[in-house]
C-alpha cells in the first residue's frame, strides 16, 4: 500500500494569481514532495498543486515591493509562484520547511525535521503519564500561577521557565537542553497546553524547539482550571456583557472606507467569540460603527496601495482579507504594533466562532 505523503506544514498565506496581479488567500499544505493549495481549509480537492523536485525557493523575494514577508518558489519549467506570509517568521517558517523538503528530495530521501536532541539521549526509564501526574501534585508539583500579559490575565497556568526549572530540580532530566526535549515530548503528547501567542507560535513550528523555556511562555495543563480574561483601562471599553468573548486586543487605528477611499481614525475591539474585529468611534458611544469577521480570514502586512490618497497615512499598513474576499487596510502606529495586531488577529481567526 502506497504511503500517504507527509503534511510537513500547512496554513492560510495570500498567492498571487498565475496570469493577472490579484492576490488570494489561500490554504497552503506543505508535503514532501509538493505544495497543494486549496480556496478553504475545508475543501476536499485542491486549487493546484506545484512539484517541489528541481524547484528553488527564493527569500526575501523583492518583486513586489509594496507586499511584504513575500516569497518566491520557482518550479522546474521556470515559472514562478509568489506567497506572502503574514510576519518576518512566520515567513522564515515556511522557507526553512520547504528548503529541507527540496534537499531531501534531491537527496532522495525521506522528509525529516532537524532534531533539536544532537547528543542527548533522555533516559529510558523516563514515564509520561507518570511524570505528569507528579507535576500536578498539589505539594511538590508545579505551582498554578495567575499571570498577566498584553492586557490578559492567564489563569491557572505556569511559564515555560518553571516548568524546566521543576524538571531540574525534581532530578528528571541532568540538565535544561534535556529539559527542552522532555517538555517538548510531555507537549506533543497533550499533558501540558500552550496559553498565549508565544508559546502557541512555538508549538505550530514557528520556532527552533516547539516547548520554550522562557518567562514569557505560558503553559496550562489540559484538565486544570485554566481560562483567560482581557481587560483594558481605557474608560470608554465596551461593557463585556454585551458580547460573549474575551477581549484579545483593542486600541486605535486608521482604517480606509471602501467607497470614498479616505482614512478615519476608528477605536477597534478584537473578541474571541464571536470571531469579530468590531471598531467604534473613538469620541464616544456603546454601539459599535461596523464589524470584520475574521472566522478564516487572512491577514498580512504591506507598504502601500494604488489607489489610496496619501493625506496622512505612513506605511504602517496591513491588510485583512475575510473568507469572502472583503479586503480591509488598517494603519498601525508602529511596525511593532502592527505585528501584535497581526498575530492576535491570526490567533482569533484560528480558534474563534
Amino acid at each position: 500500500m502506497e504511503r500517504e505523503p507527509l503534511r510537513i506544514r500547512e496554513g492560510y498565506l495570500v498567492k498571487k494569481g498565475s496570469m493577472f496581479n490579484t492576490w488570494k488567500p489561500m490554504w497552503v499544505v506543505l508535503l514532501e514532495d509538493g505544495i497543494e493549495f486549496y480556496k478553504r481549509k475545508a475543501d476536499n480537492s485542491p486549487k493546484g498543486m506545484i512539484p517541489l523536485k528541481g524547484s528553488s525557493v527564493h527569500s526575501p523575494c523583492q518583486d513586489f515591493g509594496k507586499r511584504m514577508f513575500v516569497f518566491k518558489l520557482t518550479v522546474a519549467k521556470q515559472q514562478d509562484h509568489f506567497f506572502q506570509a503574514a510576519y518576518l517568521e512566520e515567513r522564515d517558517a515556511w522557507v526553512r520547511d520547504i528548503k529541507t523538503a527540496i534537499h531531501h528530495i534531491d537527496g532522495g530521501q525521506r522528509f525529516a525535521r532537524k532534531s533539536t536532541r544532537k547528543s542527548i539521549r533522555l533516559p529510558e526509564t523516563i514515564n509520561l503519564s507518570a511524570l505528569y501526574l507528579s507535576m500536578k501534585d498539589p505539594e511538590k508539583g508545579i505551582k498554578e500561577l495567575k499571570l498577566e500579559k498584553d492586557k490578559k490575565v492567564f489563569n491557572h497556568c505556569f511559564t515555560g521557565t518553571c516548568v524546566i526549572d521543576w524538571l531540574v530540580s525534581s532530578s528528571s532530566i541532568r540538565n535544561r537542553r534535556e529539559g527542552l526535549l522532555l517538555a517538548s515530548s510531555l507537549l506533543s503528547e497533550g499533558y501540558l497546553q500552550p496559553a498565549g501567542d508565544t508559546s502557541k507560535a512555538a508549538a505550530e513550528g514557528l520556532s527552533d524547539t516547539p516547548f520554550l523555556d522562557l518567562s514569557d511562555a505560558y503553559y496550562y495543563f489540559p484538565d486544570s482550571g485554566f481560562f483567560c480574561d482581557g481587560y483594558s483601562s481605557d474608560d470608554d471599553v465596551v461593557l463585556k456583557e454585551e458580547f460573549r468573548g474575551t477581549v484579545v486586543k483593542q486600541g486605535c487605528l486608521l482604517k480606509q472606507g471602501h467607497r470614498r477611499k479616505n482614512w478615519k481614525v476608528r477605536k477597534f475591539v478584537l473578541r474571541d467569540d464571536p470571531a469579530y474585529l468590531h471598531y467604534y468611534d473613538p469620541a464616544g458611544g456603546e454601539e459599535p460603527l461596523g464589524a470584520i469577521h475574521l472566522r478564516g480570514c487572512v491577514v498580512t502586512a504591506v507598504e502601500d496601495m494604488p489607489d489610496t490618497k496619501k493625506y496622512d497615512v505612513d506605511n504602517i499598513l496591513f491588510e485583512i482579507i475575510t473568507a469572502n474576499e472583503i479586503h480591509y487596510y488598517l494603519q498601525a502606529a508602529s511596525s511593532t504594533e502592527r505585528t501584535e495586531w497581526i498575530k492576535a488577529i491570526q490567533s482569533v481567526a484560528r480558534t474563534g466562532k
